[in-house]
């Protein structure tokens, strides 16, 4: 019960409710004291009105016409005037707006006016002190009597009952989704892979669901890279050192300067794949952006790998330098060692974007590998031997460094053979 009080939805409903209530009360305030109240005093001056004219006009008329006049007012207005005692009571029955109606005719008679009641009826009575005459003066307050109006009443009971269904159903739109996101997200949180939230709705829930979508499958995806990376860990550095431990033991009986180096070329081999899977592990943290050129920044890569490098016009982005340069570095050493000479380099700048393009003359790769090497660990040939190829990261961390900085990075075949890879930036 408690956890259901503290719901976002049980919360966001009792205060619209609450908000609901006080405006029809506040609403039926209003209505009540600038149309009721003087629609009500208005009524009770005309029937006061009419009481005492009648009364005036009942003393001027002959005795042998007062009882038709008498019958007149009772059929028509409801109204008796008579000379009787009608045994009066302490109190006239309570009905709305009496004091009304009491301080009209007291107003129009001059006195205080207090109705009082008849034993035989439920009329409410008074005394007119008119032309010496004890009269009196009596009528039913279920025909006379101002009533708040009974329409008004039900527009605003409707109207509540109306805005608090309506509150219901906003809320209930709003709180739903979230609870299911809420949901989604305690799964991702245990490694789990949530069903894809329905992108529906309003347009705030349905970018929230899609984007939550999108997080969670790169969660998904990091959580796999992280068993890759941690398989890929010890199956690598398992190979170099079992020799090295090898070579240890035999250097206990035979010391070689051959053995010695072949230690250290494996120390080598092992310090070349702790890097780059570090290497790997940063490419999660985007890199503060700065105004590079990347015609100059080309330049330094192409000196560094031994390329031709024919130039080209000043082209400035706002990126990172250090991943920047990586990204295309890694892009140039995979041309070189795969594709074979000659590789070549070319910057393509617009208004919109940059586009730094890698060409070599390799055999290309088949088209439906051409994402899968962007896997950690994935090359082409099967050995682990890196006399043949790589760690198999290269590439991997070629796409995770651009996806995080918000570039793009796509490898295609050309039209005469060889692979070119592409690193799109906007500008």
């Amino acid at each position: 019960m408690k956890r259901l009080a503290r719901s976002l939805y049980v919360r966001t409903a009792l205060t619209l409710a609450l908000a609901f209530i006080v405006f029809q009360v506040a609403a039926f305030w209003v209505v009540y004291r600038t149309l009721i109240v003087p629609v009500a005093a208005r009524s009770a001056d005309d029937l006061a009105g009419l009481i005492v004219l009648s009364a005036q006009t009942w003393v001027e008329l002959p005795p042998e016409t007062r009882a038709a006049f008498e019958r007149e007012l009772a059929h028509r207005h409801g109204l008796r005037l008579t000379t009787t005692d009608v045994g009066a009571t302490a109190d006239a029955p309570r009905f709305a707006f009496r004091r009304q109606i009491e301080e009209a005719l007291s107003r129009r008679l001059g006195e205080p006016i207090v109705l009082y009641g008849a034993s035989d009826t439920q009329a409410a009575w008074l005394d007119i002190p008119v032309g010496g005459h004890g009269l009196r003066a009596g009528f039913f307050p279920d025909r006379y009597a101002v009533k708040p109006p009974l329409t008004a009443s039900a527009v605003i009971a409707l109207g509540t009952f109306l805005s608090l269904l309506t509150a219901l159903f906003l809320v209930r739109r709003i709180t739903v989704p979230l609870a299911r996101a809420a949901r989604a997200a305690s799964q991702v949180g245990a490694g789990e892979l949530p069903d894809p939230l329905p992108e529906t709705g309003p347009a705030e829930l349905a970018e929230l669901a899609r984007r939550f979508n999108t997080m969670a499958a790169e969660v998904r995806e990091l959580l796999d890279n992280r068993t890759t990376l941690l398989a890929g860990i010890s199956h690598d550095l398992r190979t170099p050192m079992t020799r090295l431990q090898l070579n240890l033991e035999m250097l206990r009986d035979a010391p070689s300067p051959a053995r010695i180096d072949r230690a250290v070329a494996d120390l080598v081999d092992m310090n070349k794949l702790i890097t780059g899977y570090l290497e790997l592990a940063r490419t999660t943290q985007a890199e503060a952006k700065v105004r590079i050129d990347l015609a100059v920044l080309l330049e330094e890569v192409a000196a560094d790998a031994g390329l031709a490098w024919p130039g080209a016009a000043p082209c400035e982005v706002a990126a990172g330098r250090l991943a920047l340069r990586q990204i295309v570095s890694n892009l140039v050493q995979n041309a070189q060692r795969y594709g074979g000479s000659p590789v070549e380099l070319e910057l393509e700048c617009t208004d919109r974007q940059a586009r730094v393009i890698v060409r070599d003359a390799g055999p290309g790769i088949p088209a439906d590998q051409l994402e899968k090497v962007f896997r950690p660990f994935y090359r082409l040939e099967t050995s682990r031997s890196h006399a043949t190829g790589g760690t198999g990261l290269g590439l991997a961390i070629v796409r995770q460094l651009a996806e995080t900085n918000g570039w793009k990075v796509s490898l295609k075949n050309g039209a005469t053979g060889g692979l070119e890879a592409v690193l799109e930036i906007h500008r």
